[in-house]
This record gives structure tokens, sequence and C-alpha cells, in this order.
């Protein structure tokens, strides 16, 4: 995590979120190639060099399901993605969303932080109880890696009312009562680590929740957010800069970057003609990682 926050300073908050569906990539490309899983991997691949040449991004977040979805294949897609990711220098932050008991999320912890699965961060779903964090903890010292997880918190989601927003007979909400468990258990595994300023667990906080936006971040100031919802899920720029104070934090955008040809002016005419290519798809995302990063500092500065 401690990488990620100097990461974040140095290159700007932008985490491009390699969500990539193969139905985000026109058909025209996709026939070149032996199979979708390939498409998505060579796209994945131009996506990761402009974000590199151009200094756009801190991190990549890549949702797991999305190759899942592709069977084997996508496994293996999956994985040399990851391999990418952190061979050019930038954080990987594996979107699973795992917690179970003890035994299994110690096999959840090596299958992600060592192997042919092997990420910086993972996410976390802490709904079984904080007992389902420790495994994870195993892998936080330098010596294992430095590993991070983001920790559920307030999901960019609208259902995520029906659980995160629900009020506690003790008082407050559930969301916080978790916030403060994130907060408490990464001081204590931080405590070990004095050299380090960001703690082993950060708090996924999306950027569609306005009014929650600034309550959380004053009241966890030294916790590190990933803040998806920016761009195509309607959130702001002004509410993930909020989120973005103090502690800081990256801001995940997904779709807006990968679906970001079919808006692009430059190459509309190649889209309508079917004689758009990977490259100009993938130049087509590099703007618009660009322009997601200025639109960001912007609005931080704005504060």
């Amino acid at each position: 995590m401690q990488l990620l926050k100097e990461l974040a300073a140095k290159n700007g908050p932008l985490c491009v979120g390699l969500d990539t569906s193969p139905s985000y990539i026109p058909d025209c490309i996709k026939s070149k190639y032996s199979s979708d899983a390939e498409a998505v991997l060579a796209y994945n691949k131009a996506i990761i060099e402009r974000i590199v040449k151009d200094n756009s991004a801190c991190c990549c977040k890549v949702q797991i399901a999305y190759y899942e979805a592709m069977g084997l294949e996508g496994m293996k897609v999956y994985s040399e993605t990851l391999k990418e990711v952190r061979k050019a220098g930038l954080i990987a932050i594996s979107d699973i969303k795992r917690g179970d008991i003890g035994a299994t999320s110690d096999a959840y912890a090596k299958a992600h932080f060592t192997g042919d699965f092997e990420t910086d961060i993972i996410t976390i779903n802490p709904y079984m109880g904080f007992d389902t964090l420790v495994p994870f903890t195993k892998y936080s010292g330098p010596e294992q890696g430095g590993k991070g997880a983001f920790v559920l918190l307030c999901t960019s989601n609208p259902g995520m009312v029906d659980i995160e927003h629900q009020e506690l007979k003790s008082g407050g909400l559930l969301l916080e009562h978790v916030g403060d468990e994130i907060a408490r258990i990464g001081k204590e595994i931080g405590s070990q680590y004095p050299e380090q300023e960001c703690g082993l667990f950060g708090a996924v906080v999306g950027a569609t929740q306005e009014k929650d936006a600034r309550y959380l971040r004053d009241k966890y100031p030294e916790t590190f957010f990933l803040i998806p919802g920016y761009g195509a899920q309607g959130g702001e720029a002004r509410i993930a800069a909020t989120l973005l104070d103090k502690a800081g934090g990256t801001v995940n955008s997904s779709r807006g970057i990968l679906c970001a040809w079919k808006k692009d002016a430059q190459i509309a005419d190649k889209v309508a003609n079917n004689t758009v290519t990977m490259d100009d798809i993938a130049d087509a995302a590099a703007r618009a990682c660009i322009f997601s990063k200025e639109d960001l500092l912007k609005a931080k500065a704005s504060l």
C-alpha cells in the first residue's frame, strides 16, 4: 500500500480498471485473433504500454470475474495481465472480493499473493467477520513483498444502502463499524512497520455517494481509499477529489477508458466503417486516461 501511495503522488491518482470484457472490443478487431481471450490480452498490453509512456496512472485494477468468464484461457490472460502490470512498474490490484473462514482465507491469500496469480493488493469482503482479514496480514511485511488489501466499506452500487447503511442497535451505521475495524487492524499491523506512512488495509469508498464522501474522509483521515464509480458509473471528479484528501487514494475508471473508442471523435469514421484497429482503440483509451488524470488533479486542486 505504501508503494501505491508513493506512485499515486508521482503519476497522479488514476487507477485504470482492466475489467476487460471481450464485448468492449470491436468485432472487426476480435476477428483478427484466434480467441476472445487473446484479443483481451492484446488490448490490455496495449493500454499498459500507453499508461507507462504517458505516466497517466499509478495502478491497474484487474477484475477477476471477466477472466473467469472466459474459462481456463481467460485465467491465463488474467495471470499474464497481472505480470504485465507489475513488469511495467505499476501496482496491480486484483479485484477478487474474497473473505471466508480462516483456513479458506489462508488459501486465498496464498493463491493471490504468490504463484501464478501473484498481485500486489487485493479487495476483501469483510462481512463474514473481521477474523477473515487476519490471514491476509501474513504477507504484509517487506520480506513477503509488502502485500496489501482494500476492504469494502462504502461501495459505488445503488444497492449498498441495503447493508452498508443499516443502523446498528448500538448506534451508527454498519459501514462505520467496518471502517473503525479497518482503521484499528491497519494501525495495529502498521505499528510493526513504523517506516511506512500507509497501513496494510485501505478501504473501498465509491465516488457515487456524495453525502458520504466528506464524512468518511474526515472520519478516517489515515486510511488510503480505492475509489470506484468515477466515469461510467456517474461519479464526479469533485466527489472523488474529496475522497483524495488527507491520506489520499486512487480513483478507478474502467469502462470509461476501455470503451473510450465508442465516443472518440478522432476515430469515429473508422468505427463506423469497421476499419478501426487495435492501435486506434488503445490510443483512444490512452487519451481517456490523460483526460481522467487531468480532470481528477484539477478537481483536487480546487478543494
